[in-house]
């Protein structure tokens, strides 16, 4: 009886600490057994294991493959290169990323742990914060762009050319890095083993509420500002164009061909406004909870939400526009191997 006594003891003091911690409760389970400071694992039943799990890998293997239809259709095919594509193309990259990190997302929503270490951790959080910020600059370039082709038209061409297009999305990647960068390293993210407000095995962002709110602002509250106020403007002349049109038909008037490229610029803004509204109605309640509610289930939840999004906006472009259906049926069809594929009229029978 001693001797059973000593031995456990012995564990409980510096043997094997998995043992220990499975004597003093079978029900608990530690991130990193072998250490003391580890977090506890998220308990979950088998079932709900493996439904997130199946979850996470069939959103994230739809979300790589749209997207990637969506970059390969616009880097191949030469009439799909205009200044809004280059932006779109920007938008599906993002995307596709968003895409590849799901696996890595699904692993701490299930586990409630980080095996990756203190270093990737900051790089981890660093990158998302760099994707969820891009997702947003780049509505706000496709938002000046359909303001300038909808609302003054006759300077388009001029202004908004695809190499300024391909600067602009360079620059904003570059300024949403940097302001990243920024907010990880200054929070001491990169070195989390000197902090003690956290256990070992878990990889969260501990910032302050006025960095939280300087943060909101800057990065969602002044961009979806600016996006309201350009898609206002656009959809007000958008609605004066489409009178006047329509006027002009049922007058029996000839439509000119610039009243024709007006109603599809029209067109094209709609059917991007949609890509902006779906994206607001997923990241609006997030950052209204990451401000009032202290549930790490919500916020969780709220977040698949946002990843969620990378893998509908290639949906709204195969509702609402021809080009990509037909550019991925000849992607799929393994007709771009052909050498004048790139030359292909992606618009006719449209």
């Amino acid at each position: 009886m001693k001797g059973q006594k000593g031995e456990q003891n012995k564990l409980l003091t510096g043997g094997d600490s998995l043992m220990a911690y499975e004597t003093e409760d079978q029900e608990t389970q530690y991130c990193f057994p072998v250490m003391n400071s580890s977090c506890l694992k998220g308990k979950r039943s088998r079932h709900g294991y493996n439904i997130i799990y199946v979850f996470a890998s069939l959103l994230s293997v739809w979300t790589v493959f749209l997207n990637l239809l969506v970059i390969i259709s616009i880097s191949h095919f030469k009439k799909l290169h205009t200044p809004t594509n280059m932006i779109i193309l920007s938008l599906a990259v993002n995307d596709l990323v968003v895409g590849l990190a799901m696996p890595v997302e699904a692993i701490r929503l299930i586990d409630k742990c980080w095996y990756f270490g203190h270093t990737f951790c900051g790089l981890y959080l660093l990158f998302v914060s760099l994707l969820l910020s891009s997702s947003l600059s780049n509505l706000v370039l496709i938002a000046v762009d359909r303001y300038v082709a909808v609302c003054h038209p006759l300077l388009y061409q001029q202004k908004i050319t695809i190499t300024k297009a391909l600067l602009s999305v360079c620059l904003s990647w570059a300024c949403f890095s940097a302001y990243g960068s920024t907010l990880v390293i200054n929070n001491g993210y990169f070195d989390t083993s000197q902090r003690t407000d956290v256990c070992y095995g878990k990889c969260s962002v501990m910032i302050s509420f006025t960095r939280i709110v300087i943060n909101l602002f800057m990065s969602f509250i002044f961009p979806c500002t600016l996006i309201i106020t350009l898609y206002l403007r656009i959809f007000y002349v958008v609605h004066q164009q489409v009178k006047v049109i329509n006027s002009l038909m049922k007058g029996g008037k000839r439509v000119t061909e610039g009243s024709v490229k007006r109603k599809s610029e029209s067109k094209a803004a709609l059917t991007l406004g949609i890509i902006v509204s779906v994206y607001l109605l997923c990241y609006i309640p997030y950052c209204i909870c990451s401000l009032t509610v202290n549930s790490s289930t919500a916020i969780s939840v709220l977040t698949w939400f946002l990843y969620t999004n990378s893998g509908v906006n290639p949906l709204v472009y195969a509702l609402f526009y021809p080009w990509f259906k037909k550019s991925s049926k000849l992607i799929l069809t393994l007709r771009i191997l052909q050498s004048t594929s790139s030359l292909i009229n992606i618009f006719a029978q449209y």
